[in-house]
């Protein structure tokens, strides 16, 4: 069956509350009204009508006259066909009315039908039974014309592509007060998911065309190509990516309407290259002797390489370490199958540190892969000296719930002198972790939270210098009341149960203190101490944070906050030292940029300076 697109509406009415706006440009002179006798929506809608009237380019009547219509206009969308206006000029640029609105339009028919494939699709039926309108309510336009614009939505959006409205009537009769409402809307079939090509990949095809959210055959939505264009963009392996239906249907070859078409189809069908267009009328000939019963839709898939070498520098400064620098190298891909390798160097003065992380994706390469990682790290900090060398090996998962679990096995050889003690242990031990970040925004998150706890364990029997289980764990949260106020809260803890601590190296040992533990204390300064009075390093650690945030204007913010924690041994602390002050954050364009004036409580010194870059999580 052939259907003509019916692009315009179908009558005038529908078009009276956009028309009148558009048409009218901004002037200093625009004629201000005072209106009497009708409020709320309805005397709000006929100040937008009424708005930009230049008033000198009108004589007295002409001016009575284009107030009238558009008054008239502004109240027919709620059902007032005959209003009585009193119109009076009080000044040039001013008028007052007064409007007595008379009877309303009610509808006395209404008849919404669904044909098609679209009867069975759920969103459909949704949508024709949440009209708002029943037989013997006041009329209103709006309802109707956002009904006729939501069925033809969903129909894009959902792979009706040969949609039509077979009748769209708004039949009114002002002297009866009644109106009569017809749209019959026929979707067609409902468009499959049909075959995928892929062009300009430098990836195996087969890798990609496991990652499509879609079956070839399953009913079609626009989502889901979205959600496959996000995955692949993601990956880091292209500069560009674009998934995007291969349009040859009737709405395609169709001529627009006047206005221009949807922007989803409009960038839908960007690609494609430009056919000629026929009318709609002659087209719905054509269709009724030529049917199309192929209803698979082809998918096309054109992505760039990005480049196989990218580098970075960074220049930062915080309290705990001063200034810091960071070079990174990064090959998002080195081969067909989208392995990755990645390097790191971090310089500051009491750590330098050089990584590496080699990725080797599996089916789903955003969840699932293997990693290979190694590095060196240098540390020379209050009473800590260590040269370690690491190498890791680690499975990966990432759940529909946004947890990631991560089980390895890694090898650390560590050189150190902690508290005066030296030391060389070599520790083969295997972990587990599971976490979570969620945050939105990224920037300067207004919600969010970060979830984190690690299992690891080490045993003399395989090796290993040391024998030792350890536990860490974290939770960080950030909430907001209104826009103006935000509250973050934290704990964090962590464990050793050994019976040799003098064996566990200063990288497994906990200490506390500084810009993202407990303010008003230097950073890593709070752990116990040995018989000199050196930092040795804690077998347990808590810390708690609560902090306030008011915003004071615009991307400027005050903070209040109290800290508490510290490391210690034999599961308890002897106390929990507590510090507390007042700060500023300013979200800057490279970040948050945040600076705290602290008060220790347990300490001599009086306060502390703290400041860094880059967000809480």
């Amino acid at each position: 069956m052939g259907r003509q697109r019916q692009w315009t509406p179908a009558n005038g009415r529908t078009l009276w509350v956009v028309l009148p706006i558009l048409c009218l440009s901004p002037s200093a002179f625009a004629v201000e009204a005072t209106i009497e006798g009708v409020s709320g929506d309805i005397e709000d809608n006929i100040q937008v009508y009424l708005q930009n009237i230049e008033a000198e380019q009108y004589t007295d009547v002409r001016l009575e006259g284009e107030v009238r219509r558009r008054t008239q206009e502004a109240m027919r969308v709620f059902g007032y066909y005959e209003p009585d206006i009193t119109f009076e000029s009080a000044t040039d640029e001013r008028v007052q009315l007064t409007i007595d609105p008379g009877p309303q339009v009610e509808v006395e028919v209404l008849s919404i039908n669904l044909e098609g494939d679209a009867t069975n699709d759920p969103p459909f039926q949704e949508a024709v039974d949440g009209f708002p309108l029943n037989e013997g309510d006041a009329l209103r336009h709006a309802p109707w014309d956002r009904l006729s614009s939501q069925l033809s939505g969903l129909a894009i959006e959902r792979g009706y592509f040969d949609w039509g409205f077979t009748d769209r009537r708004m039949e009114v009769r002002p002297y009866l007060q009644s109106a009569r409402l017809y749209m019959d809307f026929d979707s067609g079939p409902r468009y499959q998911f049909g075959h995928t090509a892929v062009t300009g990949s430098h990836i195996a095809i087969d890798r990609l065309l496991r990652m499509r959210p879609y079956e070839r055959g399953g009913p079609y939505l626009a989502q889901t190509l979205a959600e496959y264009n996000q995955s692949l963009a993601e990956t880091g392996w292209f500069s560009s990516v674009s998934v995007r239906p291969r349009l040859e249907t009737a709405q395609e070859l169709t001529i627009a309407p006047n206005t221009g078409g949807d922007p989803w189809w409009s960038e839908a069908t960007a690609s494609q290259p430009e056919r000629p267009r026929v009318s709609s009328a002659a087209l719905a000939s054509v269709l009724s002797l030529n049917k199309r019963n192929d209803t698979q839709l082809p998918i096309d898939v054109s992505v760039e390489p990005a480049d196989r070498h990218q580098f970075e520098v960074g220049i930062g400064y915080a309290t705990d370490v001063g200034p810091r620098l960071r070079f990174g190298w990064e090959q998002p891909w080195i081969n067909r199958y989208g392995h990755s390798l990645n390097h790191d160097l971090y310089l500051s003065a009491p750590e330098q540190r050089f990584t590496g992380l080699y990725n080797v994706p599996l089916e789903d390469p955003l969840r699932d892969s293997y990693r290979l990682q190694y590095g060196i790290r240098n540390v020379d900090d209050n009473d800590t000296k260590s040269l370690e060398g690491t190498v890791e090996i680690a499975r990966r998962w990432e759940f529909d719930n946004d947890w990631v679990q991560t089980l390895y096995l890694r090898t650390t050889y560590e050189d150190f002198e902690q508290g005066g003690r030296a030391d060389e242990v070599w520790l083969l031990y295997p972990g587990i972790q599971w976490t979570r970040t969620r945050t939105r925004p990224q920037r300067f998150p207004m919600w969010g939270d970060r979830q984190q706890l690690s299992l690891e364990y080490s045993d003399t029997t395989w090796g290993s210098d040391a024998q030792f289980a350890r536990i860490t764990a974290d939770t960080e949260w950030i909430r907001t009341l209104g826009s103006d106020n935000r509250f973050l809260a934290r704990i964090g803890l962590g464990a050793i149960e050994t019976d040799d601590f003098d064996k566990i190296p200063p990288s497994l040992r906990f200490f506390t203190g500084g810009d993202r533990s407990v303010r008003g204390y230097s950073y890593e300064s709070l752990s116990p101490r040995n018989a000199e009075g050196r930092l040795r390093g804690g077998q347990q650690m808590l810390t708690s944070s609560l902090e306030y945030q008011r915003r004071v204007t615009g991307d400027w913010w005050a903070a209040t906050f109290v800290d508490n924690g510290n490391a210690f041994d034999n599961w308890g602390p002897d106390d929990l030292k507590t510090g507390a002050g007042a700060g500023v954050r300013w979200v800057s364009p490279v970040g948050p940029i945040r600076l705290d004036i602290a008060h220790p409580f347990d300490s001599e010194d009086d306060w502390r300076l703290h400041f860094s870059i880059g967000p809480e999580f």
